[in-house]
């Protein structure tokens, strides 16, 4: 896609000016808290501090604070801009710190080009920070600059522009090496550019074992030789003694890798075709490379290829590696970044490159086999899994080279407490994976040839929560497995309307129609009836050949709802049953009901509902606090729906005292306590957070999920079916493989429970 001038101006001027701001992270709402928070509550921690400088890691937001620092001598490929100019570039890259890693910035632009000054600047601001990440300052100065501040200072310091671009690189080319069948002991490098980045990137090759003298490094003059007289300390360093190679033409014939750290079209076609068979080119000038991805595939096929675009296979980006190695070293408060960090981020980059690709990875670029080769050596940045495999990685290094201050004990714990961090996982959905891996049970997949249903029964399998049967075509789904690059081991097929299907339709027909013989079915309707995957999959779990259904991303609702009524049935004491919707928000989770089933309850269907929903709440281990809601408070409204609801809060107050539950009220007064004791100091609820929300209809339940679904980042979970006599579940026309395994999850929780009770 084109960025236009009029779009990037627009994007960045919008609404509040710039891209980041500063959250409030404590309460602030009461005297007491605005007491607590500065005078004359912080004055505690502040002693706290003086007794005990460590404290500030307690006590602030030093721990997780970054500062992002520049004077704009070399941003992106502007150049010398200066610092303001690049405050833009900075607030970008704190927004990347936060949206990868959780790890809050400040930007901070010194208008100083004077290295001894800029440094002493820094250090002054230093003890305000957890770490320290520099950006867009020209060499030879940022060499120094970054030396001195390691030397001078306890807290991690990097510069990205060096070490950013070198250790994604680094992992792409450990990753290209190998599918090219190439040693790097071995081959002959060409590395065009001697800037910071150019520097760090050959330092870091070297290091993981190339060899100097295979190493031809080349500047804007040419070739870097022993001899040149114009050469500065960093470039003396790759000075190549054996070459009489002068330009890039002479220096790249035979050679195995090209990194290119320079600008756009310098390496030609005939240049790609003088190197050696399987080159490997990274072409890595932004916004053009120094060749463009399809002049390099037309001058040499087995070329394997990298740029620093996103439109083009094998991207280096910064963004793989920078968030991740700082998540590791604060959360060991390391005092520094050092080579053996960067080496592990390195090889962890590099080893996720080699696992199976997650789903979210696919659908965002549209692809559906994403597999390690040419054209995947290097992870996509959306891939959620580098925070925990990178920054794992960087803490265990900083841990084993003695520059941790803290130690972690638990690396699972860890784990978890990163995926809950950036909101990939939760403790509820954790739960709900360990719980169902202590018992997987036989789940029935209705849609098995449905590429997201497909993804999610072998994923679910591989999570060890359930043991797959998919309904469908089994030739098709063969194929589409295969197409998907998927493994159907320990998956049973059935293809209902297989001729050797043709007995255990008509058992699973005799039966329904015995049920429903009353109902006016015969065995000829009930027959036909089992050629339907909905039908038949619940037959299966109704006789005990299955343990639990998952049916929606092909069916509508009402059809649904229906097979279950007529094969399942709903549970003894029930006339009714619904759906909840887990919301999982930063203050805890929020159970929405009815989401799905009953369009307009009445009392009847309500306290129903509501007897379902508290025992389904219950079952996630948690206590309800339920509230039913309506556009009215406590009989004000005395008609429709206010009314109803009412009249079912009378009922459950009455009959069953001890569910805790009031209503009818407005979500305003349901979500704030303290103004719901004012104005209605006689409710039940008296002191207590509302967990539960109990809607008059479905039309604003399901608007209200939906709503809250489309405005926050919080996950939903859902639709979970309360009431079926059987573990009858229902997954969205949207959903993803992810929420289809979460279902699987919690069917397979229902499945237990259920033979629990017997």
């Amino acid at each position: 896609m084109k960025i236009t001038k009029e779009a990037a101006l627009r994007y960045h001027s919008e609404g509040k000016p710039g891209k980041i701001e500063v959250v409030p992270t404590k309460p602030y709402r009461t005297q007491t808290d605005l007491s607590l928070a500065y005078s004359p509550g912080v004055a505690e921690p502040c002693l706290s501090i003086q007794e005990n400088p460590l404290d500030a890691y307690k006590y602030t937001a030093k721990g997780n604070l970054v500062a992002v620092i520049s004077n704009g001598t070399a941003v992106l490929g502007l150049g010398d801009i200066g610092a303001l100019s690049g405050k833009p570039v900075m607030e970008g890259k704190g927004l990347l710190f936060k949206i990868y890693a959780g790890i809050d910035v400040f930007d901070i632009e010194l208008d100083e080009k004077d290295p001894d000054k800029f440094v002493e600047a820094v250090k002054a601001i230093a003890p305000t920070f957890g770490g320290i990440n520099l950006e867009d300052i020209k060499a030879p100065e940022c060499f120094e600059i970054e030396r001195r501040l390691k030397e001078e200072l306890d807290i991690p310091v990097m510069h990205d522009d060096q070490h950013g671009t070198a250790i994604i690189s680094a992992a792409g080319l450990i990753n290209a090496l190998e599918v090219a069948e190439k040693k790097i002991d071995k081959v002959k490098i060409v590395v065009n550019g001697a800037g910071a980045s150019a520097i760090s990137c050959t330092r870091l090759y070297m290091m993981l074992g190339a060899k100097k003298e295979n190493i031809t490094m080349l500047d804007s003059k040419g070739v870097i030789y022993k001899g040149r007289t114009d050469l500065n300390e960093q470039k003396q360093e790759f000075a190549n003694e054996n070459t009489k190679a002068r330009t890039l033409s002479e220096a790249i014939k035979g050679a195995d890798v090209f990194v290119g750290l320079s600008r756009g079209n310098i390496l030609s076609k005939d240049m790609v075709r003088s190197m050696a068979a399987k080159p490997i080119v990274f072409a890595l000038a932004n916004p053009v490379p120094e060749i463009s991805y399809e002049d390099a595939m037309d001058a040499r096929p087995d070329v394997l290829m990298a740029t620093g675009r996103s439109d083009y296979p094998n991207q280096i980006n910064n963004v793989i590696g920078f968030p991740y190695i700082f998540r590791g070293a604060l959360d060991t408060r390391a005092t520094s970044i050092n080579e053996e960090m960067k080496v592990a981020a390195v090889h962890a980059i590099a080893n996720l490159a080699k696992q199976p690709v997650p789903e979210l990875v696919n659908k965002t670029y549209s692809v559906n086999n994403l597999s390690f080769g040419p054209n995947y050596f290097i992870p996509k940045p959306v891939d959620q899994r580098l925070i925990t495999e990178v920054s794992t990685a960087v803490a265990k290094a900083a841990m084993e080279t003695g520059v941790a201050q803290v130690e972690i004990k638990d690396w699972e714990v860890y784990q978890d407490k990163l995926r809950e961090l950036m909101g990939y996982e939760s403790k509820l959905t954790r739960q709900f994976y360990e719980t169902a891996r202590r018992d997987p049970q036989r789940v029935v997949f209705a849609e098995g040839g449905h590429p997201n249903m497909l993804k999610a029964a072998i994923e679910a399998k591989e999570e060890g929560i359930c043991y797959p049967i998919l309904l469908g075509n089994t030739d098709h789904i063969t194929r589409l497995a295969h197409n998907l690059d998927l493994s159907l081991d320990g998956v049973e097929l059935i293809n209902l309307r297989n001729e050797k299907e043709t007995l255990r339709r008509e058992k699973f027909a005799k039966l329904l129609a015995e049920k429903r013989a009353r109902e006016g079915m015969t065995v000829d309707e009930a027959n036909d009836r089992m050629f339907d995957r909905n039908y038949f999959g619940m037959m299966m779990v109704e006789t005990g050949e299955a343990d639990a259904f998952i049916t929606g991303v092909y069916s509508k609702y009402s059809d649904t709802i229906k097979v279950a009524k007529e094969v399942i049935g709903i549970r003894e004491g029930f006339e009714h049953f619904g759906t909840l919707h887990i919301l999982n928000s930063k203050k805890g989770p929020y159970f929405l009901a009815d989401t799905l089933i009953n369009r307009l309850p009445g009392t009847d269907s309500l306290i129903d509902i509501a007897l379902l929903t508290e025992n389904t709440v219950k079952t996630f281990n948690y206590e309800p606090v339920m509230a039913m809601i309506s556009f009215s408070n406590f009989g004000a409204d005395t008609g429709g729906s206010p009314e109803q609801v009412h009249n079912a809060i009378s009922h459950l107050h009455k009959y069953h005292p001890e569910v805790l539950i009031d209503g009818e009220m407005q979500i305003n007064f349901a979500l704030n306590k303290d103004l719901r004791d004012k104005k209605y100091p006689f409710n039940k609820l008296k002191g207590k957070e509302v967990n539960t929300f109990v809607f008059p209809n479905l039309s604003s339940a399901n608007s209200a999920y939906q709503l809250l679904q489309g405005m926050t980042d919080a996950e939903l979970i859902g639709p979970i079916q309360m009431g079926l006599n059987k573990p009858i579940h229902f997954t969205d026309l949207e959903s993803s493989v992810r929420d289809i395994v979460n279902t699987t999850a919690i069917a397979v929780i229902d499945a237990m429970i259920e033979k629990n009770k017997k």
